[in-house]
């Protein structure tokens, strides 16, 4: 881990974020002096599950995997992440140990809002606490989908769905988007999604350009979602 200064302006970023775009400049101006900002390098751990928590996580560049591990040790993702989104929520908002696993996938830039900071924020701005339980709200209900789709769904329709979520989503691409991490975070092994990446790529539906994979027919993709 390494501190560095950011050439853009924290201010801006910090606007920009699901929590604390609530708040009017002034106001975002009395938390930027207490924001640490952070580089880790790739595979470092940023914390672990049952660490005691440093505050709210906020990506500025870079992937982030949130993972649980199995009794075996296999890793599990449960979140993949990227710039814009932040980590850590519910022990900064609620207290007590950090609940999993953080780890960089790349050269990862981040903010760190200090707990104390963020206690101090949300009793004085509770346009905070109320941006956070709507987020948190939807991320609760993306967790339910995830486990409806890990419990209902096979391998392939998993893939297509994280396939056409990943399209939209810049933070489900990047450096350590590997097939483990997406075999890791759709609970199946990277041999499985190799399988299932060259049957979609026979029939039309994706292309591979080096290691991207490119959607080629939209349509056939969400057939195989069945969406």
């Amino acid at each position: 881990m390494t501190r560095s200064n950011p050439a853009s302006s924290l201010n801006e970023y910090l606007a920009k974020t699901p929590y604390l775009s609530v708040l009017a400049p002034a106001e975002l101006n009395a938390l930027v002096r207490d924001c640490m900002h952070l580089m880790f390098s790739p595979d470092e751990v940023i914390f672990l599950e049952g660490d005691s928590s440093r505050g709210l996580w906020i990506i500025e560049d870079g992937n982030v995997k949130i993972t649980k591990l199995g009794v075996e040790g296999n890793e599990y993702i449960l979140h993949l992440l990227g710039p814009g989104d932040t980590f850590n929520d519910i022990a900064a908002l609620a207290g007590g140990p950090t609940p999993a696993n953080a780890l960089a996938m790349g050269l990862v830039s981040v903010w760190l809002l200090p707990g104390e900071v963020m206690d101090r924020a949300l009793d004085r701005y509770p346009a905070i606490a109320r941006a956070a339980l709507a987020m948190m709200g939807a991320r609760i209900r993306a967790l339910g989908h995830q486990i409806e789709d890990l419990t209902l769904y096979p391998v392939m329709v998993r893939l297509a769905r994280f396939l056409l979520t990943q399209a939209e989503n810049p933070s489900l691409s990047g450096p350590g988007v590997t097939r483990a991490a997406i075999a890791a975070h759709l609970a199946t092994t990277p041999e499985t999604i190799s399988r299932a990446l060259a049957k979609l790529q026979d029939t039309g539906t994706i292309r591979f350009d080096r290691h991207n994979i490119i959607i080629v027919n939209v349509d056939l993709l969400k057939s195989v979602a069945v969406l």
